[in-house]
């Protein structure tokens, strides 16, 4: 079970590689507005600080960002993490180079969005593909979209809105795929713009998965238990709460860790969600997605099977009517192959020129 999502994952990199996609295949994908706390809450599944962060929409290509887990480091100490816990990300676009500082992978980020989206806050649906290999991760595989916005800022096009929600159907609309609906529980649920995309193509709510943020800045005297408890849009698979860092800890600099030491004291002292531990944290958040996503990849290995082996079929057929090949054969066999197809062009060429068509 354990080796199934970095399977999907190299699935993925093929299809990734050559610029098509042909299968759906299973995936976590993150949706949300744009002030929801997407790029927090995966950053805190990661335990490190690497998206890239200013005003306005600061994710303008879909990540694409598979995790894989070197080994047990939950319970390791920030000591033993400095000395002991290798930590570094791959790009697909960068084989073979690995980077170890993690503000560099943001940089790449911010160029490799730049190469093909410009610095005007355009967009763009080609997908960023990033490798990040931890102890302290569980194997995920986790799409980051941008954040759906309503205005368009500087020289952002008019339609920016229509462009974001276009790109979030094409992945959300992915029968195979999980949505992560984002939403910040300081605000009325009812107005999340997370659930709302995620309900327009999964209206019965039995493959998306709510996450409520700023859960620890809602009203005095308010909670969120009712959410928690599937009792105001009910979803298949439920809501659990996380509390990210604040702008204020973010500016200090205050490592993601130790923010998910504060996370934890704040859910276990509080006199509501102290009794629903289960449904509240980062930890559990990451352990209940690993665990979806390995049994959803389960229930489509075998049409994701089938689907490949007819590709292989198709392929095979093809290769097989180009006739044999000319790698093992000598010289003058490929001069001679080389002649008859450029003599087979010229022919049709000048078929062509004559209005005779092609033979």
């Amino acid at each position: 079970m354990d080796q199934l999502i970095p399977v999907v994952n190299k699935l993925q990199d093929v299809f990734s590689a050559i610029g098509k996609q042909t299968l759906d295949l299973p995936q976590i994908t993150v949706v949300g507005s744009q002030s929801a706390g997407k790029s927090s809450v995966l950053e805190t599944i990661v335990g490190r600080d690497f998206l890239p962060r200013g005003s306005g929409i600061c994710t303008r290509r879909p990540l694409v960002l598979q995790l894989y887990c070197t080994g047990s480091g939950e319970t390791a100490t920030e000591e033993q993490h400095d000395t002991n816990g290798e930590e570094w990300g791959e790009f697909l676009h960068l084989p073979g180079q690995k980077f170890y500082d993690f503000s560099e992978i943001r940089a790449e980020i911010e160029r490799e969005t730049e190469r093909l989206s410009g610095k005007n806050k355009g967009i763009s649906n080609k997908s960023i593909n990033l490798k990040i290999f931890s102890p302290y991760v569980l194997n995920l595989t986790l799409v980051d979209l941008p954040g759906i916005t309503k205005v368009p800022t500087g020289d952002q096009p008019e339609d920016v809105e229509q462009q974001i929600l276009s790109m979030c159907l094409e992945f959300i609309s992915n029968p195979n795929a999980i949505i992560l609906a984002v939403s910040a529980a300081n605000q009325d649920l009812v107005n999340s713009e997370g659930i709302k995309l995620a309900r327009s193509v999964d209206p019965d709510g039995l493959r998306t998965i709510g996450v409520l943020t700023k859960v620890d800045i809602m009203d005095h005297g308010t909670d969120c238990t009712d959410v928690l408890n599937n009792q105001v849009i009910p979803l298949r698979r439920g809501y659990i709460a996380v509390v990210n860092r604040s702008q204020k800890d973010i500016m200090e600099n205050l490592p993601i860790r130790t923010g998910l030491v504060k996370e934890s004291k704040f859910f276990q002292t509080h006199p509501k969600y102290r009794n629903m531990l289960a449904k509240c944290g980062t930890a559990n958040l990451a352990r209940t997605l690993n665990q979806m996503l390995m049994h959803h990849i389960r229930d489509c290995l075998p049409e994701i099977k089938a689907r490949i082996n007819k590709m292989l079929h198709d392929v095979s057929f093809k290769l097989a009517s180009l006739g044999e090949s000319l790698d093992d054969q000598g010289t003058s066999a490929k001069s001679a192959a080389l002649l008859k197809i450029v003599a087979h062009f010229a022919n049709n060429f000048s078929n062509k020129v004559d209005g005779k068509g092609s033979s």
